[in-house]
């Protein structure tokens, strides 16, 4: 088996390029740091550097080692301050994504709580509707409506039960009456929003067995999904939107649930990340905490009751 510290010591000595500096920095004696060095080639039997009396050099199998060596000792390390942060709680920068709607009414106070249980936590939001890219933005993690598109994403789910749902404000469903059917939402002003650059104008819903979708219309349209619903609860139209995005409207009377008998189509929220090594402890803790917060709110749906 491979010892760490013969390890530390040839990526040391790769990075300076010396031996003995190497051997200096690790608080070693050169012949300690040799030997070292030697009992590592032969367990790989390979030569990991070419030597001479003035210089040091990687070989080709030393630098095809090398990252395998620097990955070894990075994953030790964090598994070390995995099991620090167990002892002491959670702490340091924790960078998410979420969709504007869901972000700013939803989940924001649920991070104050959250934050306030992990006081050493340091949250970084941010919020939008437009697709994160994970291994270019500066987000660990990202919430999302739906699967990722990129199959090599790896999708954990936080609310599979969710659904879409159509709402109005009292306001206007006093002025325009209430849709029984999707035919019927024809002569009602529908507001919209784009999602990826697109127009999401095809609201799909379920009764029983029985599938309807519906292109509708409306005059207003926006890239940001909170204004589509703001745009409702002022009384300007329908939205058809994500049942936890509109929850808390409901629940206070701004916004009221209509054609029950019909479902909207399904809305699962997972959480996205680019790779497993990105599940910290933060990150599990995170998402049990929202998940919890989730099921409750689904617990209240319509079509759970």
């Amino acid at each position: 088996m491979l010892r760490f510290d013969d390890l530390q010591l040839f990526v040391r000595t790769a990075d300076l390029g010396n031996l003995s500096a190497a051997a200096r920095r690790l608080d070693i004696s050169p012949a300690v740091a040799s030997a070292g060095l030697k009992r590592l080639e032969r367990q790989l039997e390979v030569r990991l550097f070419n030597r001479s009396t003035r210089s040091l050099r990687l070989t080709p199998e030393g630098e095809l080692f090398l990252g395998h060596a620097r990955l070894a000792l990075q994953s030790l390390d964090d598994g070390r301050q995995q099991l620090a942060g167990s002892r002491v709680g959670i702490s340091g920068p924790l960078q998410l994504s979420a969709p504007s709607d869901f972000g700013r009414n939803t989940l924001l106070p649920w991070l104050d709580e959250f934050q306030l249980a992990h006081p050493q936590l340091q949250l970084r939001l941010l919020l939008g509707d437009r697709v994160s890219d994970l291994f270019r933005d500066p987000v660990d993690i990202a919430l999302r409506y739906g699967a990722p598109d990129d199959s090599s994403l790896v999708a954990l789910p936080i609310a599979t039960g969710n659904r879409r749902v159509l709402c109005a404000a009292p306001s206007y469903l006093a002025r325009h009456g209430e849709p029984q059917t999707p035919e019927e939402l024809a002569g009602h002003n529908c507001l919209l929003y784009m999602l990826g650059g697109r127009v999401h104008e095809r609201w799909r819903f379920q009764d029983g067995k029985r599938e309807q979708s519906v292109n509708v219309t409306g005059d207003r349209c926006s890239d940001d999904a909170d204004v589509a619903r703001r745009w409702a609860v002022a009384g300007f139209g329908l939205v058809y939107k994500s049942w936890l995005d509109v929850a808390g409207d409901v629940q206070a009377g701004r916004l009221k649930v209509l054609m029950t008998q019909w479902q909207g189509e399904s809305t699962p929220l997972n959480l996205i990340c680019a790779h497993r090594a990105q599940l910290s402890k933060p990150v599990h803790l995170l998402r049990e905490f929202v998940q919890a917060r989730c099921a409750d709110l689904l617990a209240r749906a319509p079509w759970a009751t």
